[in-house]
């Protein structure tokens, strides 16, 4: 199980990053606008710049939905492997057996 403050910090990001995500998108097309004149696409590169860092994307950390495990983590799923290889086990995930050859 993951640290509960970890978690929680990864869902604030990813609160923070819903909320100013039109804004970035908006600010980013300005700033890649070749037709603009370059003092509008670099004021618009000072205001991304200003944003909060936890505003970007990318500062999300994928996560197990069960324990907040970040590593070995299944994006089809949304679990880890553990935890795959534990509902798998107790038979909670139709469809999956264990492999043996």
């Amino acid at each position: 199980m993951a640290k509960k403050s970890s978690v929680e910090k990864n869902e604030r990001r990813k609160r923070l990053v819903k909320r100013f995500a039109a804004k970035r998108t908006r600010l980013k097309g300005v700033a890649d606008d070749e037709t603009r004149t370059p003092e509008e696409r670099f004021e618009a590169r000072l205001k991304l710049a200003e944003m909060p860092r936890n505003a970007s994307a990318t500062r999300i950390r994928n996560r197990c939905r069960l324990t907040g495990r970040s590593r070995a983590y299944y994006r089809k799923l949304g679990l880890s492997r553990i935890a795959l290889r534990e509902l798998a086990s107790s038979g909670q995930i139709p469809g999956m057996v264990k492999a043996s050859w």
